[in-house]
């Protein structure tokens, strides 16, 4: 067992580094400044919204999309063939609000994906030196656009992480730890410049391996859009916010990351169902199929988060304050997290649970790919 909580310590202590660079270094969209803009001269803004069978969410979306202080925006939503309210929604929005232009998506054909292709067609209708691109389960606050543009005049591109609305049991069990292993595993810092202590004839190359970004929120300049290819480069792409990212490192681009406390929300999932689900189609793919580190960080995730708790249970006395040093880091850091985006800290008590059913859901995702099991989303086979 010691061991295992020496491994465990080694995890923890890259944690407990990366965590601290981060919660200096991972800045708030809340914190960039709203100066004067005249209406007159302001770089028009194009809002995208993708909506398939969104008619639970798209309302109050679109609404907050339209109530944005910046003087210069249009809002377009596209409704992806939707079979659910979502077009009626959109059409009775449209009929009453001149800034809302509603597009009617095309059939997707077979070579794209929904969402790359959904967004692909808002961009060849968007009017606007900025591209914003956010899905219909987001609501902004009155100046997050304002605050976005002001942020794009440093970057190319820019992505936010919205903070996440979770309010049944499930959801707060589950969402939470997507923002801890964000927090604890890749520095925002080389998000956005590459790490120094790569070899100047590396780091070009090396870059995008530390790409990350979240397509609740992605925004560009037209110019680096189109440099990149827009949607079109990553037609194919499960995670294409993650692939635009790298597309933008890739040219030479800069991508600046974001959390949305107090600019941007979200509510992922509303079920267990829909939780499982969505993470499901893209949890693999996310460590790019690669099934050795997709095996190795499930290890390294049940030696950290439940044998410390095995051990404060069984273990020696000894073991026992090893254990329990694990345990007060990593909930403290998971409190601090709690603290940030208003989550119920009594849930990170439960951290071994959430970690065995991530377990669960890696089991199901190596038998969908190995199998060929297809995962549906939104009524389409992804």
């Amino acid at each position: 067992m010691e061991i295992l909580l020496y491994i465990g310590a080694s995890y923890i202590l890259f944690t407990l580094i990366v965590f601290t660079r981060n919660w200096f270094e991972f800045r708030s969209l809340s914190q960039q400044q709203v100066p004067a803009a005249d209406p007159k001269t302001a770089p028009l803004v194009s809002i995208c919204i993708p909506a398939r069978n969104e008619e639970t969410v798209i309302e109050r979306c679109v609404t907050s999309a339209l109530k944005q202080t910046y003087p210069n925006f249009e809002v377009l939503v596209l409704d992806d063939n939707s079979t659910d309210r979502t077009a009626s929604i959109l059409e009775e929005l449209s009929s009453i609000v001149k800034n809302v232009h509603t597009i009617s998506g095309k059939p997707k054909p077979d070579s794209w994906l929904g969402k790359p292709w959904a967004c692909h067609q808002l961009s060849q209708r968007a009017k606007g030196e900025y591209l914003i691109f956010i899905d219909a389960d987001v609501w902004l606050e009155d100046n997050a656009i304002h605050k976005a543009v002001n942020a794009l005049k440093n970057s190319d591109a820019i992505t936010v992480w919205p903070k996440q609305q979770v309010l049944t049991f499930w959801e707060k069990l589950i969402i939470p730890m997507i923002y801890y292993g964000l927090y604890t595993l890749l520095p925002a810092k080389y998000v956005e410049q590459n790490p120094r202590w790569l070899p100047n004839n590396l780091r070009q190359k090396m870059g995008p391996a530390f790409a990350a970004a979240c397509g609740q929120f992605i925004a560009f300049n037209r110019a680096a859009y189109d440099k990149i290819g827009g949607h079109t480069s990553v037609r194919e792409e499960i995670v294409e916010d993650v692939e635009l990212a790298k597309q933008v490192k890739r040219s030479g681009l800069t991508i600046a990351m974001f959390d949305g406390v107090g600019t941007v929300n979200c509510r992922m999932y509303q079920s267990h169902t829909e939780i499982f689900e969505g993470l499901r189609k893209n949890f693999f793919v996310g460590f790019g199929r690669n099934l050795p580190l997709f095996l190795f960080m499930a290890a390294m995730q049940f030696i950290v988060f439940v044998i410390p708790f095995v051990i404060l249970a069984f273990g020696s006395p000894q073991q026992k304050v090893f254990a329990g040093v694990l345990i007060g880091i990593f909930l403290i850091q998971r409190w601090l997290l709690d603290l940030k985006f208003k989550w119920n800290p009594l849930m990170s008590m439960l951290q071994p649970f959430t970690i065995l059913w991530y377990e669960v859901l890696g089991i199901r995702c190596i038998w969908d790919h190995y199998t060929g099991k297809k995962t549906s989303w939104k009524g389409r086979d992804v």
